[in-house]
């Protein structure tokens, strides 16, 4: 099973949203689904999140875009170096969301219960 765990924090670090997606599924149309409909000032995610759609949805919706840009990109945008550097908050969360061997280890087979899972961690997180 090859699946990757997609998440959007606060500034704080607390899960707002989780998708479940396939491990060869590109990245840009999962962010786009997740930022849809919250409501944010700045936009902070990781290279691999650069992208032409996504900068475009977070500039529809005001927001500041804080994405390093691409080694392979023609036209590499500025970006604050200082602001980046919190976009380990949402690294921090999976770190967190490990402690629980359940998730850590994927012990649920189907997609659908391991979702509920990483919701019920998330959870767990907002009450600690």
């Amino acid at each position: 099973m090859n699946t990757k765990i997609h998440a959007v924090c606060d500034a704080l670090g607390n899960p707002l949203r989780f998708k479940l997606t396939a491990g060869n599924k590109s990245d840009t149309p999962e962010l786009i689904g997740l930022i849809q409909g919250l409501p944010g000032q700045e936009l902070l995610a990781d290279k691999a999140y650069d992208s032409d759609a996504i900068v475009q949805e977070a500039i529809d919706k005001s927001m500041q875009v804080v994405i390093a840009p691409k080694a392979n990109r023609k036209e590499k945008s500025a970006f604050d170096a200082l602001k980046y550097r919190a976009r380990h908050l949402v690294e921090n969360l999976f770190q967190r969301m490990k402690v629980y061997r359940r998730v850590a280890t994927r012990y649920e087979k189907l997609d659908d219960r391991f979702l509920s899972i990483v919701h019920l961690v998330g959870t767990m997180k907002w009450l600690h």
